[in-house]
């Protein structure tokens, strides 16, 4: 199974304040072996939220908002896709991680995500070959 581990964001995540030298050593030592075990597939950091934009769709109508967006206790800092055989195993990945934060409180959620039969009849299977040409046509422009 595929899931979305969300690093949840901070006050200080939202304020910019990088991480030192040392934690980001640790982190890169974990992700080695996250991508060593063959767990890890992505991740990355993002941006403090005030550099961001939301779309808010109502009906045909698009609005376009400006960060920074209030709730820090709702923002991502960063994420990782992970594969894995459970939720059991990405929770004991995720306890083995170093402090995201280590300054203050912090905060991992793990998500599944979605597989194809998760969907049901309605991925039908022209809809399934769509999906695949895309995801085809992504993995061929990410080894350009």
């Amino acid at each position: 199974m595929k899931v979305m581990v969300i690093v949840k964001a901070t006050k200080n995540s939202e304020a910019g304040v990088m991480p030192t030298e040392q934690e980001m050593a640790e982190m890169g030592k974990f992700n080695e072996e996250l991508v060593k075990a063959g767990v890890m597939l992505a991740g990355d950091g993002l941006h403090p939220s005030t550099k961001g934009k939301r779309i808010q769709f109502s009906g045909s109508k698009r609005t376009v908002v400006d960060g920074p967006f209030a709730e820090t206790k709702e923002l991502i800092a960063g994420y990782w896709i992970w594969q894995v055989r459970s939720m059991d195993e990405a929770v004991e990945w995720a306890r083995r991680c170093p402090d995201p934060m280590p300054n203050e409180e912090s905060e991992l959620e793990i998500r599944p995500i979605f597989e194809a039969e998760d969907f049901g009849a309605e991925f039908t299977p022209e809809l399934r070959a769509q999906e695949d040409r895309l995801r085809a046509e992504l993995e061929q422009r990410q080894k350009a």
